[in-house]
């Protein structure tokens, strides 16, 4: 397979399904119900940036127990990411989604009505745990869900519901803050969490999982109520192909995650999880308010602004859920590093020779445009689907841990990098590093689209120069 023009696809035509025009609508109805974890992960994360505002004066918090409360929700989500994988592989992707929806319930319920600072702290702790489990389980439920040629719009859905969730939270702040009704703005939240329950009792289960797991009666049923006749039978002997090919290199000892394709697929999750932190979006989304200010765009009202963000953000995902199964992931990602190299160059520049406020606004909204069609949507929708499917969900778990671990570090770094080298050698050092992503992505990391996961392997093992034994 590997000797193959990786431009030709010949064995994976054949395991293509093909939907029914209800079957259509019903796998997007799954992806809906799914991703209300991704709208959750997205709200509450994005809520606190307003309900602080009150909550300081409330509790009458210091400034480092303002930011343990913003920031302890990333150390839970890092526990979750890593815990989530194992759990999903052995239970299946359905009842972790129901427990996801339960876990977020608790935790939002404990910060709405909690009488202090400590039960704020563990109810954004809780609600941590939820988002990592999300960000680890999302992608793999999706990924397995979806025929390949719609994967790449539907595995989109997971960042679009993130993309929601923040600018539903922005509008909850910017409805209930005249009132300071921050423990509604918490609250609000818990009717998705209630509703993500409900859906995994509604969803069926992976079709992957059911046959992996001895189950393949159930899995042909789940494939027959959505595909056209054969689809079943495509499904079934893919996976089996697939586990047998998994099991054949695990009696030649390479079954770990820590070698060969598998090894490959690690290498490229962890470095591209680590690179949409630490190019710098969370910073910039920081200065997005002051800048706007400093262009005389109306008053600074930080949660009204956070708003106009929102709607970008959301408005440049849609635009790349449509582009992401016509032009492919590596070309976005190529396209999207490229415009944020250029603009958060020119950003640290005006910021370093003092250019007028309206070109600082130009270069950051063309920075989270670039961002928002490339690098924001496509890291998760790779997460879903470059791993051998024996260690997808364990690798998904391991890459959406590092790219919290990687969030953490940049928050922590940001301002105080700011005070030692300034605000323009800051942006140009965010610069460097998204020129080092596109050689990375040019280099390393493969297409996906339209592919199986054998063509991806293949093309995994030549890119990296691995064997599987």
């Amino acid at each position: 397979m590997s000797s193959q023009p990786l431009n030709t696809r010949p064995r994976q035509q054949s395991h293509f399904v093909e939907l029914t025009p209800q079957g259509l609508r019903t796998v997007r109805r799954w992806a809906i119900g799914i991703t209300l974890g991704s709208f959750l992960f997205g709200f509450d994360t994005g809520i606190i940036s307003g309900a602080l505002l009150f909550i300081q004066e409330d509790f009458e918090l210091t400034s480092f127990q303002q930011s343990s409360a913003v920031s302890i929700l990333l150390l839970g989500a890092v526990i979750g990411a890593l815990g989530c994988g194992r759990i999903a592989d052995r239970y299946g992707r359905r009842p972790v989604m129901g427990a996801i929806g339960v876990v977020f319930f608790a935790g939002i319920m404990a910060a709405a009505l909690a009488p202090g600072y400590w039960v704020l702290l563990a109810g954004r702790f809780v609600m941590g745990l939820a988002v990592g489990g999300v960000s680890a389980t999302v992608p793999t439920y999706l990924g397995e869900m979806a025929p390949a040629q719609i994967r790449g719009r539907i595995l989109g859905l997971n960042q679009l519901f993130i993309s929601v969730g923040l600018l539903v939270s922005y509008l909850v702040n910017w409805a209930l803050a005249d009132a300071g009704m921050w423990r509604l703005m918490f609250g609000v939240g818990a009717i998705p969490a209630a509703l993500l329950f409900i859906a995994a009792v509604w969803l069926p289960e992976s079709p992957t999982w059911l046959i992996r797991n001895g189950r393949t009666q159930r899995a042909r049923e789940v494939v027959d109520s959505v595909a056209e006749p054969g689809g079943a039978d495509k499904v079934v002997a893919r996976v089996t192909e697939e586990h047998r090919q998994e099991e054949e290199r695990a009696r030649r000892g390479s079954s770990s995650l820590f070698k060969g394709t598998a090894l490959a697929a690690l290498l490229v999750a962890v470095a591209l999880a680590a690179l949409q932190q630490f190019v710098g979006i969370n910073t910039i989304l920081y200065y997005a308010p002051t800048i706007m200010g400093q262009a005389g765009l109306s008053a600074s009202n930080a949660i009204y602004y956070s708003v106009f963000i929102g709607v970008v953000n959301v408005v440049i995902t849609l635009v790349a859920l449509r582009l992401v199964d016509r032009i492919g992931r590596r070309p976005l990602l190529l396209i999207s590093l490229t415009g944020m190299f250029v603009s958060i160059g020119l950003l640290g520049l005006a910021f370093s020779v003092g250019m007028a406020p309206l070109f600082m606004l130009v270069f950051m909204m063309a920075y989270i445009l670039s961002f928002g069609v490339g690098m924001g949507p496509i890291f998760w929708i790779l997460l879903g689907e470059l791993f051998p499917t024996d260690h997808q969900a364990t690798g998904s778990s391991v890459g959406a841990t590092v790219n919290w671990l990687a969030n953490f570090l940049v928050s922590l770094l940001f301002l105080p990098v700011i005070e030692l080298i300034g605000q323009g050698p800051t942006f140009w050092i965010f610069a460097a590093i998204c020129l080092v992503g596109l050689i990375f992505v040019a280099r390393f990391v493969p297409e996906t689209r339209n592919r199986d996961t054998e063509t991806v392997s293949a093309d995994l093992r030549r890119r990296w120069g691995f064997s599987d034994g």
